[in-house]
């Protein structure tokens, strides 16, 4: 349970911490956000990677909490940064 816990609140916090950047905010919505929901998004991504260490070092003690969050960050970047190539390279291309 705090395996999957950890892994989602990382997951969750990469995934919002890359909507934030303008690149991917012109891939998946096709313009940039305003910037109240920019900075939104960054504070999602990082309350989640605080959560994510938090459940971590909580359930785990700091030794080995702090090696299966690395572990599971490193996982759930990996797997954002794959979706993110992924669905720009399948989206049909636009003239310019």
């Amino acid at each position: 349970m705090n395996h999957s816990l950890i892994f989602l609140a990382s997951l969750l916090g990469f995934a919002a911490l890359a909507l934030a950047t303008e690149r991917v905010q012109e891939i998946q919505f096709g313009r940039t956000l305003a910037p109240r929901c920019t900075r939104a998004l960054h504070l999602v991504g990082w309350v989640g990677l605080l959560l994510a260490l938090a459940v971590a070092v909580g359930s785990q003690g700091w030794a080995l909490g702090l090696v299966s969050y690395s572990g599971h960050t490193s996982l759930s970047a990996g797997l954002v940064f794959v979706a993110l190539l992924l669905r720009e390279r399948c989206a049909p291309r636009q003239p310019h």
